[in-house]
């Protein structure tokens, strides 16, 4: 009976993020008119691509055994630094300033919990507040609208709501992009197995020769470039960059994205498959909600329950 038990458990622990968001799709087929239209599709392709983007980033992060809660305040300075400098240097060039800016936020981040041993939750904590700060610095306070930077912001907002083959929304490319090189980092290569062993046991990590510094570095650095990836398509999906708001709350939904996806909160393993699922169903609460005109305090409730339901599942782990 003991036995039977754990099989029930390990098998409601690896497939319980799986049959979430297979009810969902049950529920919204049913009560949600016009669910499966491709406009709805494509919309739930732009809305999660920032959040898939984060929780990329994260599920490294908290694989490690860390945490990062200050991507949605790289998203928004990333967003504004591209706008600021893009009007003088062009897109491309503001694009690689913006995600530059992010990748050294998550450096820091690498710097401060991996050479100088200080927690993560506070560093990120205070990472996030000083970014945000700086980013409401930068624009004046004042949101930065892209049809009022004349034909280079017209041409970059195309960016965000552009259409391949006329009908998939770009944002698909930076999704399958980025969770497929995460992928391969943890599946196929020597240096996913060291950022797992790092956040399964430190000292014997580095007992065994991984050089742990490094690997925080490496993961803290992706979450800030990834960040930043989603903040440049964020502002120009919305075409404004707003250094109060952009990206608020999306270290939250990232979070959630990887617990519910199955990554251990307490490091060690990494589930890149599961995080993708996991956001899919952060998106779907979302949209569940919207579309039948639920107040989206409902929509928060029902991620605190989901959340609470996988790090349950996940206790024994």
């Amino acid at each position: 009976m003991r036995i039977e038990n754990l099989k029930f458990e390990e098998s409601l622990r690896r497939y319980s993020a799986v049959l979430v968001l297979l009810v969902f799709v049950l529920i919204n087929s049913v009560a949600t008119p016009n669910f499966f239209q491709l406009s709805n599709l494509n919309n739930i392709i732009m809305q999660i691509c920032p959040i898939i983007l984060c929780s990329m980033g994260m599920t490294l992060v908290i694989s490690t055994g860390g945490i990062d809660i200050s991507v949605g305040s790289i998203m928004a300075i990333s967003g504004v630094i591209c706008a600021l400098t893009m009007t003088g240097l062009g897109i491309f060039t503001g694009i690689i300033i913006g995600l530059l800016v992010g990748s050294v936020c998550g450096l820091l981040n690498g710097f401060f919990v991996g050479t100088l041993r200080l927690q993560a939750m506070v560093i990120t904590l205070g990472m996030q507040l000083g970014i945000r700060g700086l980013a409401q610095v930068l624009c004046g306070g004042r949101d930065i609208y892209f049809n009022k930077l004349g034909l280079i912001g017209k041409e970059f907002a195309v960016i965000g709501n552009y259409k391949l083959l006329g009908f998939i929304p770009i944002q698909i490319v930076p999704i399958i992009f980025v969770s497929f090189f995460v992928w391969i980092l943890v599946e196929k290569m020597v240096i996913g197995k060291q950022i797992q062993a790092v956040g399964d046991n430190l000292r014997s990590s580095v007992l065994t020769g991984i050089n742990a510094n490094k690997i925080y570095f490496f993961v803290y650095g992706l979450s800030g470039l990834f960040a930043a990836l989603a903040g440049v398509f964020q502002s120009a999906r919305i075409q404004v960059a707003a250094g109060s708001s952009l990206g608020q709350l999306a270290e939250l939904d990232a979070i959630a994205a990887v617990v519910i996806g199955g990554t251990p909160m307490a490091g060690g393993k990494a589930h890149v498959g599961g995080t993708i699922i996991g956001a899919l169903i952060m998106q779907m609460i979302t949209l569940t909600c919207v579309m039948n005109n639920v107040p989206d305090e409902y929509a928060q409730v029902f991620k605190a329950l989901i959340i609470v339901f996988a790090v349950y599942i996940q206790r024994s782990k």
